[in-house]
Protein backbone atom coordinates (compact mmCIF):
# COMPACT_ATOMS: atom_id res chain seq x y z
CA UNK A 1 0.00 0.00 0.00
CA UNK A 2 1.13 4.03 -0.66
CA UNK A 3 2.57 5.96 1.69
CA UNK A 4 -0.60 8.11 3.29
CA UNK A 5 -0.51 11.10 1.57
CA UNK A 6 -3.13 14.11 1.87
CA UNK A 7 -4.61 14.17 -1.51
CA UNK A 8 -5.57 17.49 -3.07
CA UNK A 9 -6.27 19.39 -6.15
CA UNK A 10 -5.36 23.03 -5.37
CA UNK A 11 -2.11 23.96 -6.42
CA UNK A 12 1.10 23.87 -3.97
CA UNK A 13 1.73 27.00 -1.90
CA UNK A 14 5.32 28.55 -2.58
CA UNK A 15 7.93 26.59 -0.10
CA UNK A 16 5.64 23.38 0.25
CA UNK A 17 8.02 20.89 -1.28
CA UNK A 18 10.76 22.51 2.18
CA UNK A 19 12.38 20.58 4.90
CA UNK A 20 12.98 22.09 8.06
CA UNK A 21 15.98 20.76 9.89
CA UNK A 22 14.25 20.69 13.52
CA UNK A 23 17.08 20.25 15.56
CA UNK A 24 20.74 20.41 16.72
CA UNK A 25 23.51 23.16 14.33
CA UNK A 26 21.22 23.59 11.78
CA UNK A 27 18.18 23.97 13.88
CA UNK A 28 15.74 26.03 11.60
CA UNK A 29 17.66 25.66 8.10
CA UNK A 30 14.78 24.95 5.74
CA UNK A 31 16.14 23.34 2.48
CA UNK A 32 13.88 22.28 -0.59
CA UNK A 33 13.51 19.07 -2.32
CA UNK A 34 11.91 17.88 -5.53
CA UNK A 35 8.31 16.99 -6.23
CA UNK A 36 8.88 13.49 -7.13
CA UNK A 37 6.38 11.10 -6.97
CA UNK A 38 5.63 9.31 -3.22
CA UNK A 39 8.55 11.69 -1.68
CA UNK A 40 7.34 12.57 1.54
CA UNK A 41 9.82 13.91 4.65
CA UNK A 42 9.09 12.14 7.94
CA UNK A 43 7.20 14.84 9.30
CA UNK A 44 8.33 17.22 12.36
CA UNK A 45 6.39 15.75 14.78
CA UNK A 46 7.55 11.80 14.60
CA UNK A 47 11.25 13.27 13.81
CA UNK A 48 11.14 15.38 17.54
CA UNK A 49 10.07 12.21 19.19
CA UNK A 50 12.10 9.72 16.60
CA UNK A 51 15.39 12.33 17.78
CA UNK A 52 14.21 12.22 21.64
CA UNK A 53 14.53 8.36 21.02
CA UNK A 54 17.58 8.62 19.54
CA UNK A 55 19.72 11.27 21.72
CA UNK A 56 21.59 8.66 24.00
CA UNK A 57 22.79 7.04 21.00
CA UNK A 58 22.94 9.90 17.78
CA UNK A 59 26.68 11.71 19.14
CA UNK A 60 29.48 10.45 17.45
CA UNK A 61 27.27 7.61 15.29
CA UNK A 62 27.88 5.98 11.57
CA UNK A 63 24.61 6.54 10.04
CA UNK A 64 22.62 5.07 6.59
CA UNK A 65 19.41 6.44 5.62
CA UNK A 66 17.92 3.97 2.96
CA UNK A 67 15.43 5.49 1.56
CA UNK A 68 16.54 9.23 2.34
CA UNK A 69 13.98 10.73 -0.41
CA UNK A 70 13.93 14.67 0.91
CA UNK A 71 17.00 13.75 3.45
CA UNK A 72 14.75 14.70 6.20
CA UNK A 73 16.46 11.83 8.64
CA UNK A 74 19.91 11.41 7.55
CA UNK A 75 20.48 15.49 7.39
CA UNK A 76 18.75 15.43 10.81
CA UNK A 77 21.07 12.99 12.31
CA UNK A 78 24.06 15.32 11.62
CA UNK A 79 22.70 18.19 12.73
CA UNK A 80 22.51 16.41 15.87
CA UNK A 81 25.51 15.12 16.20
CA UNK A 82 26.28 12.22 14.13
CA UNK A 83 29.81 11.73 12.61
CA UNK A 84 28.60 10.55 8.95
CA UNK A 85 25.87 9.98 7.60
CA UNK A 86 25.51 8.06 4.14
CA UNK A 87 22.13 8.76 2.42
CA UNK A 88 20.54 6.20 -0.76
CA UNK A 89 18.45 7.78 -3.03
CA UNK A 90 17.28 5.86 -5.75
CA UNK A 91 15.22 8.90 -8.01
CA UNK A 92 18.29 10.95 -9.57
CA UNK A 93 16.88 14.58 -9.07
CA UNK A 94 15.92 13.73 -5.42
CA UNK A 95 19.88 12.40 -5.11
CA UNK A 96 20.89 15.52 -7.01
CA UNK A 97 19.20 17.69 -4.58
CA UNK A 98 20.44 15.92 -1.36
CA UNK A 99 23.96 16.37 -3.36
CA UNK A 100 23.42 20.19 -3.37
CA UNK A 101 21.70 20.56 -0.05
CA UNK A 102 24.89 18.93 1.70
CA UNK A 103 27.14 21.22 -0.09
CA UNK A 104 24.69 24.39 0.62
CA UNK A 105 24.94 22.97 4.51
CA UNK A 106 29.01 22.33 3.77
CA UNK A 107 28.80 19.10 5.43
CA UNK A 108 31.28 17.37 4.56
CA UNK A 109 30.32 14.46 6.72
CA UNK A 110 27.65 13.38 4.84
CA UNK A 111 27.61 11.61 1.48
CA UNK A 112 24.46 10.47 -1.04
CA UNK A 113 24.71 7.56 -3.14
CA UNK A 114 22.45 7.43 -6.32
CA UNK A 115 21.36 3.56 -6.11
CA UNK A 116 19.01 0.88 -5.21
CA UNK A 117 19.10 0.35 -1.56
CA UNK A 118 18.38 -3.41 -2.26
CA UNK A 119 20.74 -4.26 -4.48
CA UNK A 120 23.30 -1.76 -2.53
CA UNK A 121 23.04 -3.70 0.54
CA UNK A 122 24.30 -6.86 -0.89
CA UNK A 123 27.75 -5.95 -1.28
CA UNK A 124 30.26 -6.25 1.79
CA UNK A 125 30.75 -3.26 4.20
CA UNK A 126 33.56 -1.55 4.76
CA UNK A 127 32.34 -0.58 8.27
CA UNK A 128 29.41 -1.54 10.14
CA UNK A 129 26.56 1.38 10.90
CA UNK A 130 25.43 2.21 14.46
CA UNK A 131 21.96 3.66 13.44
CA UNK A 132 20.07 2.68 10.59
CA UNK A 133 16.95 4.69 9.32
CA UNK A 134 14.21 2.20 7.15
CA UNK A 135 11.65 4.77 5.49
CA UNK A 136 10.94 3.15 1.86
CA UNK A 137 7.61 3.62 0.16
CA UNK A 138 5.15 1.60 1.46
CA UNK A 139 4.04 0.38 -1.71
CA UNK A 140 7.15 -2.27 -2.65
CA UNK A 141 6.83 -3.87 1.16
CA UNK A 142 10.64 -4.11 1.52
CA UNK A 143 11.01 -3.86 5.30
CA UNK A 144 11.47 -7.66 5.49
CA UNK A 145 13.81 -7.82 2.60
CA UNK A 146 15.99 -4.90 3.42
CA UNK A 147 16.47 -6.34 7.10
CA UNK A 148 17.64 -9.61 6.22
CA UNK A 149 20.23 -8.03 3.61
CA UNK A 150 21.22 -5.79 6.77
CA UNK A 151 22.15 -9.16 8.98
CA UNK A 152 23.12 -11.41 6.14
CA UNK A 153 26.03 -8.83 4.98
CA UNK A 154 27.39 -7.57 8.26
CA UNK A 155 26.02 -3.68 8.24
CA UNK A 156 25.07 -3.36 11.38
CA UNK A 157 27.35 -2.74 15.17
CA UNK A 158 26.64 -4.78 17.65
CA UNK A 159 24.36 -2.65 19.74
CA UNK A 160 23.12 -0.72 16.33
CA UNK A 161 19.71 0.94 16.50
CA UNK A 162 17.28 0.63 13.87
CA UNK A 163 14.17 3.33 12.80
CA UNK A 164 11.29 1.70 10.80
CA UNK A 165 8.21 3.51 9.35
CA UNK A 166 5.43 1.41 8.49
CA UNK A 167 2.03 1.24 7.45
CA UNK A 168 0.11 0.76 11.50
CA UNK A 169 -0.90 -2.53 10.94
CA UNK A 170 1.99 -3.91 9.13
CA UNK A 171 2.67 -7.50 10.17
CA UNK A 172 6.68 -8.16 10.01
CA UNK A 173 8.83 -10.35 10.20
CA UNK A 174 12.31 -9.42 11.40
CA UNK A 175 15.63 -10.60 12.39
CA UNK A 176 15.39 -12.15 15.86
CA UNK A 177 17.82 -10.22 17.31
CA UNK A 178 16.46 -6.92 17.21
CA UNK A 179 14.24 -5.64 19.95
CA UNK A 180 11.49 -3.48 19.88
CA UNK A 181 12.78 -0.50 22.14
CA UNK A 182 9.78 2.30 21.29
CA UNK A 183 6.84 2.56 19.03
CA UNK A 184 4.42 5.36 18.63
CA UNK A 185 1.57 5.47 15.83
CA UNK A 186 0.09 8.83 13.99
CA UNK A 187 -2.55 8.34 11.67
CA UNK A 188 -2.03 4.91 10.05
CA UNK A 189 1.39 4.65 10.33
CA UNK A 190 3.51 3.16 12.41
CA UNK A 191 7.02 4.10 13.23
CA UNK A 192 9.23 2.02 15.34
CA UNK A 193 12.97 1.68 17.20
CA UNK A 194 14.52 -1.78 17.63
CA UNK A 195 17.93 -2.30 19.51
CA UNK A 196 20.19 -4.90 17.74
CA UNK A 197 21.61 -7.17 20.21
CA UNK A 198 24.18 -9.72 18.78
CA UNK A 199 22.82 -13.49 17.97
CA UNK A 200 25.09 -14.94 20.88
CA UNK A 201 23.48 -12.65 23.27
CA UNK A 202 21.86 -14.53 26.26
CA UNK A 203 19.33 -11.95 26.87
Amino acid sequence: MPKPVAKSSKPKPAGSNQLRIIGGIWRGRKLSFPDVNGLRPTGDRIRETLFNWLAPDIQGARCLDLFAGSGALGLEALSRGATSSLLLEKHAAAAQQLKSNLQLLQADNGRVEQVDSLQWLKQQPPKPFDIVFIDPPFALELWEPIAAELEAQDWLSDAAVIYLEAPRDAQLQLPGNWQLHRDKQAGQVSFRLYHRHTLDDSN
